[in-house]
């Protein structure tokens, strides 16, 4: 078998991090540029123009209010149902979108983000707030950090997902100010005490939702008294506590390090690397720019295979590769299903921590799931261009369709052995380690 040149391994290794997998056909289409133009380009273009957002517009979900103490058990139970199927859409609605997009990477950034601001749909139950939340991690989530932290400081879902309609002045709850600041903003133990997340939640006291789903500022409920938060003192709200976190050190390295463990490594990054992603990250808090500098650092492009593919990134990269239809309910109800038995369905991650990564996502009941779910797929898949070839070049013809250069000798040994069988091939293709890693 033939191997690609280093330049094109380089850039389908970008490609792939940017978005979900890549053929051969699209890294053709840019390995002529550079890195960096390429994707600033990919960053500024408007993810709702996108024609693959336009044509999978997202669900109407009605204002419903929650049965009353004296509801009867049926009303509950439709209730219920009603917002389980509702759910059910949300969750289908996203993965359309992934597999539909042209430039994927805003769709890629913004599950990326929802792993950073993880938010889990089994608390929340509210369709439409955990709609708007994800359109502002999309919509942000390539600009200032900062309005993104304010906006899901502030943001309906997270209030519900974290208690922060609980916290109030005279009963502060400290969910929200803890897990802003040990987990979205500065890291556990870095650089905080335990009186600044109790001088947080004050901070953060007053928020509540109202009737139409709005997060909104109850006065009465909002402690205007002094608080000294980080060496800070001052009547704090949310927007103070959200810039003083931020203008931490600590928290521009913190929040480098978990976009370069999503991006770059499951390996921490050297020390000078860090520095790059954070000069880039810069004053502004330059989401956009900190993406750009971890995908062309010099030690993102000196390795290869350090990255695991979670579920949905393997998964959906596989639909878009293949041409995979997703044109009825039920097909889209099956891929939900696979993520599901796989551990990372959409608006359902396990924890506020969000979803594990690297080899949690290698275990031998994962390898069973995903050639079982990959061998139905394909049997949908288009693989003209595969079946077309002759047998001997099908392990080339396979490696272009998924966007792998070079096969490992013991790859290709279980390939060879099934080169007659585009299918076989094709779903065992896609279960390698050159294709579940990047």
């Amino acid at each position: 078998m033939g191997s690609q040149s280093a330049q094109w391994m380089r850039t389908a290794r970008v490609l792939r991090r940017a978005g979900f997998g890549a053929t051969g056909a699209e890294i053709d289409a840019v390995r002529a540029q550079q890195p960096a133009d390429y994707l600033r380009s990919a960053l500024t273009t408007d993810p709702d123009a996108d024609a693959g957002a336009r044509a999978t517009p997202l669900p109407v979900f009605a204002e419903t209010t929650p049965p009353g103490k004296n509801a009867t058990p049926e009303v509950r139970r439709r209730y219920n149902a009603e917002r389980n199927n509702e759910l059910a859409m949300l969750t289908a609605w996203w993965l359309r979108r992934m597999t539909a997009v042209h430039q994927p990477i805003h769709e890629k950034l913004t599950l990326l983000w929802h792993n950073h601001f993880a938010t889990s749909a089994a608390k929340v139950r509210n369709s439409a707030a955990l709609a708007v939340q994800n359109q502002k991690l999309r919509t942000l989530g390539t600009g200032d950090f900062g309005a993104l932290a304010y906006a899901m400081l502030t943001d309906a879902a997270m209030l519900k997902w974290l208690d922060g309609t609980s916290n109030s002045a005279k009963a502060p709850n400290e969910n929200l100010s803890r897990e802003f600041l040990e987990l979205f903003a500065l890291g556990h133990g870095n650089g905080y005490t335990e009186t600044d997340v109790r001088e947080g939640a004050r901070a953060l006291t007053g928020w509540t939702i109202d009737r139409s789903g709005v997060a909104t500022l109850n006065s009465q409920r909002h402690d205007p008294g002094p608080k000294t938060l980080l060496g800070v003192t001052g009547s704090l709200g949310a927007r103070e506590f959200c810039d003083i976190v931020l203008g931490r050190p600590e928290s521009a390295r913190y929040v480098a390090g978990r976009m370069w463990q999503q991006l770059g490594s499951d390996t921490p990054p050297s020390q000078p690397a860090i520095d790059r992603a954070v000069a880039a990250y810069g004053p502004n808090r330059d989401a956009a720019g900190m993406v750009v500098a971890i995908l062309t650092d010099d030690e993102f492009a000196a390795v290869q295979d350090t990255v695991v593919h979670g579920p949905v990134e393997w998964l959906i990269g596989m639909v878009r590769a293949l041409a995979v239809p997703m044109d009825n309910d039920a097909d889209v109800k099956k891929l939900a299903g696979v993520l599901r038995n796989l551990g990372q369905l959409p608006f359902y991650p396990p924890s506020v921590g969000g979803w594990p990564h690297g080899q949690a996502w290698m275990s031998t009941a994962a390898a069973r799931i995903r050639l079982t779910a990959a061998s139905e797929l394909v049997k949908k898949a288009d693989l003209s261009r595969i079946s077309s070839a002759a047998p001997g070049d099908r392990l080339d013809a396979v490696g272009y369709q998924l966007g792998i250069g070079a096969w490992s000798d013991r790859s290709a040994a279980v390939l060879a052995a099934v080169r007659n069988d585009p299918v076989r091939l094709t779903a065992i293709a896609v279960n390698t380690p050159e294709y579940l890693t990047s």
